[in-house]
């Protein structure tokens, strides 16, 4: 077990990069960019970082230096031997040769693309623009290093046994989650958290505690370097980023209305069984499921990731049921904003009606709140989104409003053609 609170103390970046591979990152962004890859390869993209949480002034506290150190570091990165053996020869969900032959010929050539970045009113503003298959494998890097720098300037005043005492309370805090999360029957949860983790290795940590901790209701990391280094399941489907791209690239109302399905559409071409979930809440889950089509239906299940997450899952069974579906077949997979008690909570709400999996992220891998004064380590709302394509602005609704992001007359315009009436707004932690 590596001594945190040691490498900490002594931290040297080039000893301990934030961002040690390409794979060093979430298993739905290489699954999304193999299908990028296959049907939109020359779209341009440009993904630019957005702090939700405005009170966190991060090019005050983050030197640009060490920012660019970090980001210049991440260019230098490629697939390595057994990181490219791993990925074209390893079982993912059942399947041999998860990543085709020609998308792997891709990768392993791969280097990331340039970044421009700048300070704006305290804030950083890092884009990054390119083809899109090469841009979006800059999301999860960028906000991994600027969580962790944000958390290494908090502690750099910190002597070796105060960092001992920090992480000794923050393990303790993780452990007595996981004991809770015991008493949880037919527990099915997953590590989520590495876009906004604390840092690399203490989401290791996380992730070898509940592999103990849980056992098999542990069932695997969204980070693939984890996930192959210590032997557990790579988790992860696809995220808003694909219907929001494919959106913005449409050329009228009508593709428009029809690009989120065409998202689905690409998608089942490649995947089966546990990868053919359905994340309906880019433009309102009521409206998506009511003008899906019937083959929809038959997918494996849906994730919930806005909004009230019991009410979307209510809609989901009524959604089932009306297509002639049996929801206890179905699985539902709450991913937004969890905690143990909240795992436990829809758990206890669901049992019997669906089945149900759990990705835990940010309250996982960088729940220091209350270890610190004045809460200066506490998690905060940092995204990285695709925010044009083509020239084109992209649009994400979501099921709470405080998660929308596009111009405001292109929201308009979508809440249009997607029939998208009064949301209900609820606060956004991480």
């Amino acid at each position: 077990m590596v001594d945190i609170a040691t490498r900490v103390y002594n931290h040297k970046w080039k000893i301990d990069p934030i961002v040690r591979s390409l794979i060093d990152t979430d298993f739905y962004k290489l699954l999304m960019c193999q299908s990028v890859f296959r049907n939109r390869p020359d779209a341009q993209v440009t993904f630019s970082l957005i702090n939700r949480t405005k009170s966190i002034r991060l090019a005050d506290i983050v030197d640009e230096g060490m920012l660019r150190e970090q980001l210049d570091h991440v260019r230098t990165l490629s697939l390595s031997r057994g990181e490219s053996t791993w990925l074209r020869g390893n079982m993912f969900y059942g399947k041999r040769q998860m990543f085709r032959s020609d998308f792997m010929e891709w990768f392993e050539n791969l280097r990331l693309p340039p970044y421009h970045l700048e300070k704006v009113d305290g804030q950083y503003e890092l884009t990054f623009e390119g083809s899109w298959p090469e841009v979006m494998l800059w999301e999860i890097p960028a906000l991994s290093i600027l969580m962790e720098l944000r958390g290494r300037v908090v502690m750099s005043g910190m002597g070796k046994f105060e960092l001992e005492i920090l992480y000794a309370r923050a393990m303790t805090k993780l452990w007595e989650k996981i004991e809770r999360l015991r008493k949880v029957p037919d527990l099915h949860v997953a590590d989520f958290g590495t876009r906004r983790r604390h840092s690399f290795m203490w989401q290791d940590w996380c992730v070898q505690a509940m592999h103990e901790g849980l056992g098999d209701s542990f069932t695997g990391t969204s980070n693939c370097l984890i996930a192959m280094r210590r032997e557990v399941e790579a988790i992860g489907t696809n995220a808003h980023e694909l219907p929001m791209v494919y959106a913005a690239l449409a050329k009228d109302d009508a593709e428009l209305a029809q690009a989120p399905y065409q998202v689905l559409a690409d998608w089942q071409e490649e995947h089966e069984g546990n990868l053919r979930i359905i994340l309906p809440d880019t433009y309102g889950t009521q409206g998506f499921l009511d003008r899906a089509p019937d083959w929809l239906s038959s997918w494996t299940g849906i994730r919930i990731d806005s909004g009230d997450p019991a009410t979307a899952a209510e809609i989901a069974i009524r959604w089932w049921q009306d297509r002639g579906e049996d929801p206890r077949k179905k699985l539902v997979i709450f991913s937004d904003g969890l905690d143990d008690r909240k795992i436990a909570e829809l758990a206890a709400q669901f049992n019997g009606r669906v089945r149900m999996a759990f990705g835990w992220g940010t309250m996982l891998t960088n729940d220091f709140r209350g270890l610190m004064p004045n809460d200066a380590l506490a998690p905060f709302s940092l995204v990285c989104k695709a925010v044009k394509a083509n020239g084109r602005p992209t649009v994400k609704l979501s099921d709470n409003p405080r998660k929308a992001m596009g111009p405001a007359e292109e929201i308009e315009r979508y809440k249009r053609v997607f029939n998208v009436g009064a949301q209900e707004e609820m606060d956004v932690v991480v």
